[in-house]
């Protein structure tokens, strides 16, 4: 339900004092020649907002190499600033590549760091007329009404006509996305009965761990944990359930990732420091690369994206998202190191639960891990980001575009069209989580008992009178996800 997830505000850490300073729509007159803008040209607010968003890009855009000059672009063609974006994803210079460009109003910016504002659970279809609660958060207002993941919901609003044509998708997707702020439910639970159920929105804390459990497999101990979500706030949430799976004497792990869109690099970070062996503390977790023009400090557009904040002998002044240095050394901040967290150390192998849902943040904890012990994916080709951004503020909006990439110790990355899995398996969303027999989780256990994956004959067919195929469930996924999908730079960079 992430559709953004950070400001600039929040971008910034507990070390700084954050003020909502930015001038974003101002350019300097460097800006002005070097992009053939005339010197002091005058336009209305739309018209320097769309200005400001091709600027920004021309400096700070990881495929920024090759960009058409203002005068040749003319952001102010277009009619939206969306318009702007969509075309400036369209270059030649993206290779097709930007899927992950967006532009955000900031209402929903609190949801990086733990709290959000809607009903609290989400929903897919399980067949063609069958849709099914996908997952809920606890303490949301879906929660304190009993949904669970996998009720089925027979009517939205009235309305008893839910399928997976077009028209009906749209229906779902409004009612239970848009912007209403009550939606009202008849819901069949897994025993039969059926219950009518009205949830209002509201803000709650988001917890985006949503299920733990230790399963003993012959003389292993195999920890299963659903993380849905990298917001900044997970990290004390991470430590307790990695110390109970400690006390368990965990040796393998399971890591469910299936809806996990991204967030913080910080907690992946974190993540990646729990998984991984003490063996690797002080070697290279990953590297990030920030566009040439940042890392040879010429990005100077960003002068206008300012916070207050201490400086190195603790005073507090006025700095900008210039002043940090972008270059691709552990000097810079931009070279992470292993260093573990907590006490489970010695997992054996670790299996990530994935599905096209799964990015980003998601994507980067499993490539850190990749180099350094054994891992397997189990589900469907993850999404493909390698990218990932801060929020740049321009006038009342937040503008996302990709402005780095992140590569492993072995400076593997680059997996724009996802990573592949180890076992092709379909998402069940008729089982709850942690159900043994739902399909994901049980081929991760076959091969913790058995060392190979199982064949079943119908591991890509879900429980249903009318179970989607491959192609239908693909269609249907990207109609109804709406999910967000981002890497957000949520560290403390160095000053220049």
């Amino acid at each position: 339900m992430l559709k953004r997830l950070v400001s600039q505000n929040a971008f910034l850490y507990a070390l700084l004092v954050v003020v909502g300073i930015t001038v974003s729509c101002k350019k300097s007159k460097n800006d002005q020649d070097a992009n053939n803008v005339p010197q002091g040209a005058s336009g209305t607010r739309a018209e320097l907002t769309k200005d400001s968003i091709y600027l920004y890009a021309q400096q700070t855009y990881y495929w920024n190499v090759g960009m058409p000059s203002y005068s040749s672009f003319n952001p102010r063609q277009y009619t939206t600033n969306n318009a702007v974006l969509a075309a400036l994803k369209a270059l030649p210079s993206t290779g097709g590549k930007d899927k992950y460009s967006f532009i955000d109003d900031g209402t929903v910016a609190g949801e990086l760091g733990g709290v959000a504002g809607d009903f609290g659970f989400s929903v897919f279809f399980a067949g063609t007329n069958d849709l099914r609660v996908k997952y809920v958060y606890a303490t949301s207002p879906a929660a304190n009404q009993g949904l669970k993941r996998g009720y089925q919901i027979t009517k939205i609003n009235g309305s008893t006509d839910i399928n997976t044509s077009d028209a009906s998708i749209n229906y779902v997707v409004n009612a239970i996305f848009g912007s209403g702020a009550t939606v009202s439910l008849t819901i069949v639970k897994p025993d039969g009965t059926s219950q009518d159920v009205t949830i209002n929105k509201a803000t709650y804390n988001i917890n985006p761990i949503l299920f733990t459990k230790t399963y003993t497999i012959g003389a292993k101990k195999v920890g299963y944990i659903v993380f849905n979500s990298f917001t900044t706030n997970s990290a004390t949430l991470l430590d307790a359930a990695f110390a109970q799976f400690a006390t368990d004497g965990v040796n393998e792990l399971v890591v469910d990732l299936r809806y996990n869109g991204g967030g913080s690099v910080a907690t992946s970070e974190a993540f990646s420091n729990l998984i991984a062996p003490v063996s690797q503390n002080g070697k290279i977790m990953y590297t990030t690369y920030w566009t040439q023009t940042m890392q040879d400090g010429a990005a100077t557009i960003l002068q206008n994206q300012k916070f207050y904040g201490k400086d190195t002998q603790g005073n507090t002044r006025l700095f900008s998202m210039f002043d940090y240095s972008y270059k691709p050394t552990i000097a810079a901040g931009n070279q992470e190191l292993f260093t573990k967290r907590g006490t489970l150390n010695g997992l054996n192998r670790v299996y990530f639960v994935v599905t096209s849902g799964t990015a980003s943040a998601s994507e980067l904890l499993i490539n850190n891990l990749k180099p350094v012990m054994e891992v397997k994916l189990v589900g469907k080709k993850t999404y493909g980001k390698p990218v990932g951004f801060f929020s740049i503020r321009i006038d009342k909006n937040d503008l996302y575009i990709p402005q780095f990439e992140t590569k492993n110790q072995l400076n593997q990355g680059g997996y724009f069209d996802g990573m592949a899995v180890d076992k092709d398996v379909a998402d069940d969303v008729t089982k709850d989580f942690g159900d043994p027999t739902e399909k994901m989780l049980a081929q991760a256990l076959y091969y913790s008992a058995n060392g190979s994956f199982s064949a079943l004959a119908k591991d890509n067919v879900i429980s249903s009178t009318s179970p989607l195929s491959r192609s239908q469930f693909e269609d249907v996924s990207g109609k109804m996800d709406q999910g967000f999908k981002g890497m957000v730079e949520t560290r403390k960079l160095k000053f220049k």
